[in-house]
Parts: C-alpha cells; structure tokens; sequence
C-alpha cells in the first residue's frame, strides 16, 4: 500500500464518526488559532518597530550621554509618548531640567576613539520652545522639538520629504498631531510657514522664528513625539535658549551624537569604550527595545495559553484514536492476517493522528487569517484605534509562522496518536478476528 494511499485511507476513516473527529478537530483549531494569532500579532508589532529604526536610519548611530544623565533617562526611554495624543495648549513657559555636561576633555576622547567617525560628532539639543502657532489658527500650541541628528538618519514621513540640513532658510519636519491644530491638512501645509516662538527665562522678551514645514512625520515609536528641525533652524533657537546665561553655562554639552563603524565594532563594544572615559551611549535599538521585549513578554503568555489548549486537544486526539482501534479491532485482525504488516498498521492509525493535527491547524490558521485582515481593516479605517499608524498591521502573518505552527501541532497530534496507534500494531491477528 502507497503512502498516498494510506493517507487517503487515514481521512476516510476519520469520517466514519464525523461528531467525534469534529469535536477533535475544534480542540486544535482552538490552540492553533491562539498560537497563530498571537505569534501574527507579535510579528505585527515587531516588523513595525523595525520599520521604524530602519527608516530612522537606526545602524552606527549613537547618542552619548553622561552617566549620570543616562541614568535618570534610562527610566524614561520610551516613555515620551506615541504622539498619538491632541497637542496640548500653551498657558505658561516651563524651565527645563538640568543634565549632567559632557565635558570638554570627554568630548576630545570621544573623536579620538577607534571607530567613531569624530567628523560626525554633534551636539544633541532638544530646543526650548514655547509654543508653536500658524497665521491660521489664534490658539498656540506646546511643542517639543529637537536637531535632527546627524549621519544617514532618515525620518519617515505621511507626506513631504526630508530636512536640507545645510539648507539657509529655517526647516522642520512637524509631528502630524499638528498639521489639523494649526488649521492645515497634510498635503496643504507642506511648504507653508509657522511660527515658533521662544520666551527667554530671563528677560520673558519674546523671539518667532518663521520655520517651513518640509515634511509631515508619520506616527511611530522612534520620533517619540518630536519635531525634528535643520541645523540653521536648531542653531539659532539653541542660541535664543543660552543668550541670557552666564558665560560659564554657554558652552555646556549635555548630549552628542556620533556615527560608528558598525561593520567593524558591535554596539557593545563601542559603549564599552566609552564607559571607559566616564560616559553612556544608547542605539535606536535600546531606546525602542524595551517596548518590543514588552510585547515580547505579553503575547508569549497569551502563547502558553494556546499551548494549553494544545494539550487538551491532544488528550482528545488519545481517546478518538483509542475508541476508533476498539470499533475496528476485527478490521485490524482481518487486515494482519491478509499480510499487513505491524508497521502498516502502526503508520495508518498515526496518519490518522497527523491528519486531525493538519485539519485542525489548516482550520485555525485559516480562520486567524481572515479574522486577522478584517481587524487590520477595520482598526485602519476612520476612527480606528491604528488610524494614526498607517505602516502598523495588528495581525502579520509570515509563511514562517505559519509552517512552524502547523509542523508543530502535526508533531503534538503524532505523539498524541503513538500509543494508540502501537496498540493496534501489537493486536494479534487471530484474538482480533475472535473480538465481539
């Protein structure tokens, strides 16, 4: 007998009890939905963030910080928000929480380290603004903005394109929670000017600086929330920020930004070296990480509940197999003692097996997948809850997942069905035949 044979054999006998097999077939679909469907979400999430540090430009960045800044940031990263949030109304200016400087001696090191490019150092400065307004709108706005930094970094837009950041003329790339606060939709803002305003700490004098928005920034994880600005633009806030400070206090780094060879030097490697001098450096990696080793944690728990399911499905799998060899044991005898073989009959009751895995998991996933890209349509539709993440699928599903989960469950269900399936190979032929 063939395999195919068998295997064609397997399937109809499954049908002889079409309620039984079914109600086994439902147990794996169980678990194989849940399995699937949290490792299609747990892809989604990660194939996100990932686009995000790829567009961000994310391979032989890294932004240097003090020891002591870095630890009183390392409990913030990430935590500046989505941006997803209404921008927030200005009513008073807030001064700014000190950092710890890099000094200059550190700074000197930092460019003579083996594998940083020292030409690509620069400072890192989150800019003091007050408010943020446009010629279309009366009401003013808190807005958080900074330099974009510097290297092969690329910010991914809805509409509009990147910062010249040797451009003369003042430049932003606004954060798309704006674009409708300012009165503007995303197409018709691109090009036109707002205005950003800085009111000094000392003299309360105020300064607008007349900023073309270039680009309209798409909602993500890496942006945290930020503007980002070219270089004149930064410059001349930064200056505004520092005039009235004492002359002691101009000259403070408190962040930089470098580019290394990533080719050569791992990440590790690199903050290693630059412990040695007294300082910290986190990558795109490690400021985004912690939110994926969160969904990480989440959607592996929601996993075991999938595999809990598995194992009732395959107790289920045990008693089919078991009662189907009792219904044909005078089949079994009558086939052995025309020459089949032990192992023939070994094969056909574990085919058996493998056939309600297949079923049940074929079931599940097909399920899931439907499921999967309505709530992808559904959730990026008007009002839905990812409308503001366009480049963001709930639900991924790879071929990957999708042959592991289905090997996997084909596995439990063979394992399931060994020991009825060796019971039926050990019948003998002759008590068989006798079986009432």
């Amino acid at each position: 007998m063939k395999l195919l044979d068998i295997i064609r054999d397997a399937n109809v006998n499954l049908l002889r009890n079409k309620l039984r097999s079914f109600l086994t077939i439902l147990a794996i679909f169980i678990g194989s939905f849940s399995i699937i469907s949290t490792s299609a979400i747990q892809a989604g999430v990660n194939d996100f963030i990932d686009q995000q540090v790829d567009s961000y430009g994310g391979e032989g960045y890294l932004a240097i910080v003090s020891k002591d800044s870095f630890d009183a940031l390392e409990g913030l990263t990430g935590a500046m928000g989505s941006g997803n949030r209404e921008p927030i109304e200005y009513k008073e200016d807030k001064i700014q929480d000190g950092m710890t400087p890099i000094t200059k001696e550190q700074i000197e090191k930092i460019k003579k380290i083996d594998g940083i490019d020292g030409d690509s150092l620069a400072k890192q400065q989150t800019l003091s603004i007050s408010y943020v307004t446009s010629k279309e709108t009366d009401k003013k706005y808190l807005i958080g903005a900074e330099a974009l930094p510097p290297g092969n970094v690329k910010v991914e837009t809805v509409t509009g394109g990147q910062l010249g950041l040797q451009a003369d003329d003042y430049q932003i790339q606004l954060e798309k929670k704006y674009v409708s606060a300012l009165g503007y939709t995303e197409e018709g803002i691109i090009g036109k000017k707002i205005q950003l305003v800085v009111i000094d700490q000392f003299k309360h004098t105020e300064k607008t600086f007349d900023a073309k928005v270039v680009g309209v920034i798409a909602p993500g994880v890496v942006s945290m929330g930020y503007s980002y600005t070219n270089n004149k633009l930064a410059d001349d806030i930064y200056a505004e920020n520092i005039k009235y400070y004492p002359e002691e206090y101009k000259d403070q780094i408190v962040a930089v930004a470098v580019n290394y060879d990533f080719e050569k030097y791992t990440a590790k490697e690199m903050k290693d070296k630059l412990e040695d001098i007294g300082l910290s450096a986190m990558t795109i990696d490690d400021i985004i990480g912690s939110i994926k080793t969160f969904f990480d944690v989440i959607l592996t728990v929601f996993k075991i509940f999938g595999f809990i399911a598995l194992l009732a499905a395959a107790i289920g799998i045990i008693n089919t197999l078991f009662m189907s060899v009792q219904e044909r044991t005078r089949e079994i005898g009558l086939d052995k003692a025309l020459g089949m073989s032990s192992t023939r009959v070994f094969l056909s009751f574990s085919i058996e097996a493998i056939s309600l895995g297949f079923w049940g998991s074929v079931f599940g996933i097909t399920v899931s997948m439907i499921l999967g890209n309505i709530a992808n349509n559904i959730f990026h539709a008007e009002g839905g809850f990812l409308e503001s993440f366009p480049s963001f699928n709930l639900a991924t599903y790879t071929i990957k997942d999708i042959i592991m989960v289905t090997v996997l469950i084909m596995f439990i269900s063979f394992l399931a069905g060994t020991l009825p399936a060796r019971r039926a190979a050990s019948k003998n032929p002759i008590d068989a035949l006798r079986y009432e």
